[in-house]
């Protein structure tokens, strides 16, 4: 037997039986600081130590097989190379997710597996009724998640659009607060295009910028704040200013569809537009001084509440951090209509998020700034901000629009923003249990649950009901 580094196996064989290392090492005679080394892959897996697992355990050897191994490494190799359009995977990579990781790799081959046939039955169901296939292709993954997941990837900061508008920012001699002047002197003065606000009496609330490229106009709202307006005005900049790096940002992102770019573009635009109005450095500076106290910061720059935090969560420059943060927009029914994130934080993709996280709670409490420490399942503690935001410009009766802002950061720091004032932030037995959504949550028995989690086993107890299939009276 050649040397076999299989530490995580090892690791994964003592977490299935609730042993600790100490425990594992005493039961098969060997001593702790050996069986660490064992588990971290600084020592080999030796034939002794795997007959001794066998005659304590019971363990099957062929759990730690060479040909299992050999054999998931081929059907990886395959999986992978069919994956066109997706980033390449070494043969080191894939050896040492064989090795280490089995049930990983198996996962992963049956998910593929899982796929191909849904694939089959789909160009199957196509064919019998005759529909596009082209439009079947790009449904199985929406646009605007795409976007999402291109944001995601870049930890929701995009370096060269920052520093071009930082560097415009100086240029122009924008000031806060005062943004909206200079801008719309910039669009006139440099692009001939004059801003005007729409006076219709019918001029609905949802069109928020007009560019009329004839007649070189550009209309806003009247209900816009100084605020929003600069921020409108900076969006329509950002094409004239920064196209060419806007189109070589979206080409490079690689898109499936002419929809998932204009999307793209129209986010990236966005970005700029705010690091335009909030350039880096010095917001950056006040958010430090300030203790990224949010309202305090929207103040000194002429800008809204959610505004404040989607920059904020944006500001992951190498050589200047600030907190990474997670920004995510929700409205009363659980709809998540925005969701950047620089953090490890993340939410289900199938199902709703959790009801006992505090940006359900601040529709209760609408403009009123509520703090929570959250902890997830995986033990990753969190400090969440959230308040509502509205708006609303029709008359007597119109509808208007709610929403829950939340803003979060690891529990690491906490400390570095003033809403951490008064909490403990040590005592984890204080605070709140969320989960990623009920679907993938492990809690079992969480008071909020709505359904068992995917791939869990429902226990029915007609003498103990969670949940029932017909509304109890």
């Amino acid at each position: 037997m050649k040397k076999a580094f299989m530490g995580v196996r090892l690791k994964r064989l003592r977490e299935e039986r609730g042993l600790t290392q100490i425990a594992l090492a005493r039961a098969l005679e060997l001593s702790p600081s050996y069986l660490n080394q064992l588990e971290k892959n600084q020592r080999p897996l030796t034939v002794p130590v795997l007959l001794k697992l066998n005659a304590v355990f019971g363990v099957n050897v062929q759990l730690f097989s060479e040909d299992d191994e050999a054999r998931l490494i081929t059907d990886l190799r395959e999986l992978f190379e069919t994956q066109s359009g997706h980033e390449r995977v070494s043969l080191a990579e894939i050896r040492e997710l064989a090795a280490n990781m089995p049930a990983v790799a198996r996962s992963l081959l049956k998910l593929a597996r899982s796929q191909r046939a849904n694939q089959e039955r789909e160009e199957a169901l196509v064919t019998r009724l005759g529909l596009d296939r082209s439009e079947l292709q790009a449904n199985r993954l929406m646009s605007f998640e795409e976007v999402r997941d291109f944001f995601y990837a870049r930890h929701n900061h995009i370096a060269e659009l920052d520093a071009l508008a930082e560097s415009l920012s100086q240029a122009w001699l924008i000031r806060p607060r005062e943004a909206a002047e200079t801008l719309a002197m910039r669009l006139e003065q440099t692009h001939g295009i004059r801003v005007v606000r729409n006076t219709a009496r019918d001029a609905g609330a949802e069109v928020q910028r007009h560019f009329d490229p004839g007649q070189k106009i550009l209309t806003l709202s009247p209900h816009l704040t100084n605020g929003q307006a600069a921020f409108q005005m900076a969006t329509q900049l950002a094409f004239l200013e920064a196209g060419a790096q806007i189109d070589a940002i979206t080409a490079q992102a690689a898109l499936s569809s002419d929809e998932a770019r204009r999307l793209a573009r129209i986010g990236l635009a966005n970005y700029f537009a705010s690091a335009l109005i909030l350039p880096y450095g010095h917001f950056l500076d006040q958010a430090e001084q300030l203790r990224y106290d949010i309202e305090l910061l929207g103040q000194a720059f002429g800008v809204e509440f959610e505004t404040t935090c989607h920059r904020l969560s944006t500001l992951q420059r190498p050589e200047a951090r600030g907190v990474p943060f997670f920004f995510i927009r929700v409205d009363r029914a659980g709809n998540i209509s925005k969701r950047q994130s620089a953090t490890a934080f993340h939410f289900s993709r199938i199902g709703g998020t959790c009801p006992l996280w505090n940006v359900y709670e601040a529709f209760a409490q609408p403009g009123r700034i509520l703090t929570q420490l959250a902890v997830m399942p995986d033990e990753r503690a969190y400090l969440w901000i959230a308040r509502t935001v509205s708006r609303g410009h029709g008359g007597f009766g119109a509808p208007g629009k709610t929403f829950s802002v939340g803003l979060g950061c690891d529990l690491q720091h906490a400390e570095r923003l003033v809403y951490s004032k008064g909490l403990d932030l040590k005592d984890k037995s204080g605070f709140t249990p969320i989960g990623a959504g009920c679907k993938v949550c492990p809690r079992a028995h969480c008071p909020q649950r709505a359904f068992p989690a995917v791939g869990s086993t429902l226990i029915v107890d007609e003498n103990q009901s969670r949940f029932t299939p017909y509304p109890a009276s």
